[in-house]
């Protein structure tokens, strides 16, 4: 039978001097785009490091395509395509002589492929890479990981640097990619403006926890930023958020429970759609809070 998750981690524990993920436990269903967000530091790196074994965890499973890497690491990476941020290629090779050197690895190259995106992003194959621009970079990189019939791709700020052009057409090739429902994008960004078009799960981490995985209309329906006067706070109602900034002007606050909220406040409020920074802002907001009050 088919695995539901391609991607699974479970009680994953790694440490490091100055962090550490603890029990973390994730699934990433197969045939969609899951955004991966969370701000700067909280582990979205070192998670991704773990997915292509680059790092090996602490204790804990992980397993890709239901396996291991242990067992199963030619397998895994034969049907893993990777896109970075960095530069992931010899600079003083051409694109050609780049691509001579990296199908070695695969059984599953397919040259009509390759070629066909390079004349779709009108790439220059005898030219070296170290004068590509960045956009050119981040093309290669994609044609690349799209040659050899990868199953999982795992991007890590693919959008970082970009124009605007490209980023809506990189957005428009990814949302084709997976039509089939055999491929399966996992996308770690900063700019989640690129997720909101794209993405059927967003992924929250915060200081190497789990927040959430949702659907996104999941958390269109659940998830509510309000605003309304101060002299509706109360040690109640203040319960029903996430978190609150307070001004002179009133009240900014966050829930998780659209509903309630409307049937609490009804018209005395303005509740509207909230951004995904806005999630990760009030989160992080409630979650210091929250230790703070614990200590």
């Amino acid at each position: 039978m088919e695995k539901e998750h391609v991607i699974e981690f479970r009680n994953v524990h790694k440490a490091f001097e100055n962090f550490c993920l603890t029990n973390f436990s994730m699934n990433i269903k197969k045939g969609y785009v899951t955004g991966f967000i969370g701000g700067n530091g909280v582990g979205k790196s070192t998670i991704i490091k773990l997915m292509m074994n680059l790092l090996q965890p602490d204790s804990g499973e992980i397993s890709i395509f239901g396996l291991g890497y242990k067992e199963h690491e030619k397998e895994i990476k034969q049907r893993i395509g990777f896109v970075l941020d960095d530069n992931i290629f010899y600079e003083e090779l051409t694109l050609t002589e780049m691509k001579n050197f990296v199908k070695k690895a695969y059984v599953h190259w397919d040259e009509h492929v390759f070629q066909g995106y390079v004349q779709e992003f009108n790439l220059p194959l005898k030219q070296k890479i170290k004068t590509f621009s960045k956009g050119m970079k981040m093309k290669a990189s994609l044609t690349i990981a799209l040659s050899h019939h990868a199953e999982l791709i795992i991007m890590d700020e693919p959008t970082s640097g970009l124009d605007p052009i490209f980023r809506r057409e990189l957005m428009e090739m990814l949302h084709n990619l997976i039509q089939d429902g055999n491929k399966t994008i996992f996308f770690s960004t900063h700019n989640t403006t690129d997720l909101m078009n794209i993405a059927d799960y967003i992924t929250f981490i915060h200081n190497g926890e789990h927040i959430f995985t949702k659907n996104f209309y999941e958390i269109e329906e659940q998830y509510a930023v309000v605003k309304g006067g101060l002299e509706l706070l109360d040690r109640d109602t203040e319960q029903e958020f996430i978190a609150i900034q307070k001004s002179p002007f009133g009240f900014e606050a966050l829930t998780c429970n659209r509903k309630r909220v409307q049937d609490i406040f009804e018209d005395m409020v303005l509740i509207e759609k909230p951004t995904l920074e806005d999630i990760m802002y009030f989160t992080k907001k409630g979650l210091i809070r929250h230790a703070e009050l614990n200590r």
